[in-house]
């Protein structure tokens, strides 16, 4: 929301909002010239037209409920991004159910790198770019999610699949009901760049396959920093050094170099561009230490994600590893309950720390209390005491991983002092 608000704003528009609690976006917002109120029951619409509103919303709050009595133009998110897209000439849209906003970040250094005269919206923070970027409408970079169908109100040009894993059953009902959905999506482009072997679709595929039309060789990994060369069928591209941790990342480079060559953008600038791409905030992030351990956050809150992390964080970890996972909804959790006690299942020393409900309301079947009676040598935490006295055994040497897409990014910060 913050990104599209930061958008609005450089087009010389009047933006208000609110939210439950300050933070970096709401202080970015007031700084950009946005008149920003904190607390569940503050904000009128009263002095503006345009009203929009996130998923996270519900239909009784007050002031969606304030904004139809007054016949205000009421937008979603997604169709506000849909109505921003429209401004620009070309669009290129990330899905996936992981790695959309690394890879949306990873397309935003490659543009700049090649002088493009782009928009960009980007579902976290870039350490260079922030969460919005603006030079020009020739093309707009923006991720597309999938939550309530959100990514087919969207009209790309490129269509980007990076995964169509399981993910908001809630709203699909089922696997074959998601994966349709991105299988429409991918066909809504003019050219659509999905995962070989992943959908049946006929477009640009990547992979570690020498089948798919871009994928990668030679891959060789120096202290959790992956190196590849990048192949385009039967010829080869050249090298690429990333400077973000975990081999997944591999992937979601040779997404990003089919998506830029299929947008005309030469390899030395799409090298150059990837390069200069150093991470997300809450991705792999590096939050510093505690009592010596190294402390790391990563807004992995899916089981393939989690592996993931946890396989990257072998590369680097030299001692003990302290995991603090949150599990972002009660129905997430539910219903990939028996890949969440897989995927955590080989952690020595892990926490469970209490669920964030976000839109939700409880349920024991997807709680994290129910979770930690599943996962063998866990144990659960309810409050930022419970955490510090976890992670206190940790010393010189041991990592401390905080996992999830919840406030326990923030809990972390406050524990350790950043």
């Amino acid at each position: 929301m913050s990104g599209l608000a930061k958008y609005i704003l450089s087009c010389g528009k009047k933006v208000g909002g609110s939210d439950n609690v300050s933070s970096i976006y709401t202080d970015e917002l007031e700084k950009a010239g946005a008149k920003v109120e904190i607390g569940n029951d503050k904000g009128s619409v009263h002095f503006y037209d345009v009203v929009v509103y996130t998923d996270a919303v519900q239909e009784n709050d007050f002031q969606l409920m304030e904004a139809r009595e007054l016949n205000k133009i009421i937008l979603s998110r997604g169709q506000l991004l849909y109505e921003v897209s429209r401004g620009f000439k070309r669009v290129i849209a990330v899905s996936g159910c992981h790695g959309k906003t690394t890879c949306t970040a990873m397309l935003v250094h490659i543009f700049a790198s090649a002088g493009a005269k782009f928009g960009a919206h980007i579902g976290g923070r870039d350490k260079k770019f922030l969460n919005s970027f603006y030079s020009g409408n020739d093309f707009f970079i923006t991720e597309a999610c999938e939550y309530k169908k959100n990514f087919l109100l969207l009209k790309p040009d490129i269509a980007v699949v990076l995964n169509s894993a399981p993910d908001h059953l809630e709203c699909y009902g089922s696997v074959q009901n998601l994966r349709q959905s991105y299988k429409l999506f991918a066909e809504s482009a003019e050219i659509s760049i999905v995962p070989y072997g992943d959908l049946k679709v006929e477009g640009v595929t990547f992979g570690y396959e020498k089948s798919a039309k871009y994928y990668a060789r030679n891959v060789v990994c120096k202290h959790g920093f992956y190196s590849f060369t990048a192949y385009d069928g039967d010829g080869v591209l050249g090298g690429v050094d990333l400077n973000v941790y975990g081999k997944h990342n591999v992937l979601n480079a040779l997404a990003a170099i089919a998506a830029a060559r299929s947008a005309g953008v030469p390899f030395a600038r799409i090298k150059e561009g990837l390069a200069d791409f150093c991470g997300v905030e809450r991705r792999f992030e590096c939050l510093g230490k505690f009592k010596g351990a190294l402390c790391i956050a990563d807004y992995a809150h899916h089981p393939d994600e989690i592996s993931a992390t946890l396989s990257a964080i072998k590369k680097i970890n030299k001692g003990k590893l302290y995991v603090v996972f949150q599990p972002h909804t009660y129905s997430r959790t539910k219903n990939l309950f028996k890949d969440f006690v897989k995927a955590l299942s080989g952690v020595n020393n892990l926490m469970i720390y209490r669920t964030f409900a976000a839109r939700e309301y409880f349920d024991d079947r997807g709680s994290a209390l129910t979770l930690s009676h599943s996962v063998k040598r866990s144990r659960y935490g309810d409050c930022e005491k419970d955490i510090t006295d976890f992670i206190r055994a940790a010393r010189a040497n041991d990592t401390v991983l905080f996992l999830g897409a919840g406030d326990i990014y923030e809990i972390a910060k406050r524990i350790i002092n950043v």
